[in-house]
């Protein structure tokens, strides 16, 4: 049952369900695609925190501004 052939037809078939099945399939089926769609993109975006660099790039520019201007 578990066999490479059959297990590549489910994985084709759950990234076309999940994918593009609301775009095709029947109401209460679309509806549950697109949940799905919607919470993987939340766990995918959720395990990566927004990334703030430590020190500021524009820095050293800012202050040779300032010094230029006085």
């Amino acid at each position: 049952m578990f066999n490479k052939g059959n297990m590549t037809l489910v994985f084709l078939l759950m990234l076309i369900f999940v994918g593009f099945g609301d775009s095709f399939l029947p109401k209460p089926l679309s509806t549950a695609s697109y949940q799905t769609r919607t919470t993987i993109n939340n766990i995918v975006i959720g395990m990566f925190p927004s990334w703030r660099p430590k020190t500021d790039p524009n820095k050293r520019t800012q202050e040779a501004i300032k010094e230029m201007n006085k």
